[in-house]
């Protein structure tokens, strides 16, 4: 096996050879529905249920999120790669032309989805430049089967 020099570029190919799926991470700020795009979403726990993902420092609907204090994490199908897309952009209104519905926390819940899981924010924790949030899951539902994305 040859091994190269450290640096982040390789370390994000290589890793780039493990695959994850994508998830959109939805709650409310301020009355109005806010989600991101999360390709690193993981459960923590069996016993108590919990869940966590990683967040960019830089992401702007993080903060909002975080504040709310509770979210709805919904599983994206091979079939949402469009949604994907707008979850991860600079949208101001990601869900003008997005289906979804309201979970039993009240959160968004995108159309679709194969599954979904209720959170509630338990703890953040720093991890270089990413945060990562860890929540109890009080509620989740598989939609329907499928290829995640």
């Amino acid at each position: 096996m040859t091994e190269t020099a450290f640096d982040s570029a390789r370390f994000r190919q290589v890793l780039g050879h493990f695959p994850t799926g994508v998830c959109v991470v939805a709650g409310h700020h301020e009355g109005q529905p806010v989600g991101l795009a999360i390709g690193s979403f993981f459960s923590v726990s069996l016993d108590p249920p919990l869940v966590g993902f990683c967040v960019g420092h830089g992401s702007s609907s993080w903060p909002k999120l975080r504040d709310n204090g509770q979210f709805c994490v919904s599983v994206l199908g091979a079939d949402q790669e469009a949604v994907s897309r707008v979850f991860a952009s600079k949208e101001p209104d990601k869900f003008a032309a997005i289906g979804w519905d309201r979970s039993p926390l009240g959160e968004p819940r995108i159309t679709g989805a194969l599954a979904w899981m209720d959170c509630t924010l338990f703890d953040v924790h720093a991890g270089g430049t990413l945060a990562v949030a860890v929540g109890p899951v009080p509620a989740l539902g598989g939609a329907h089967e499928g290829t995640p994305l």
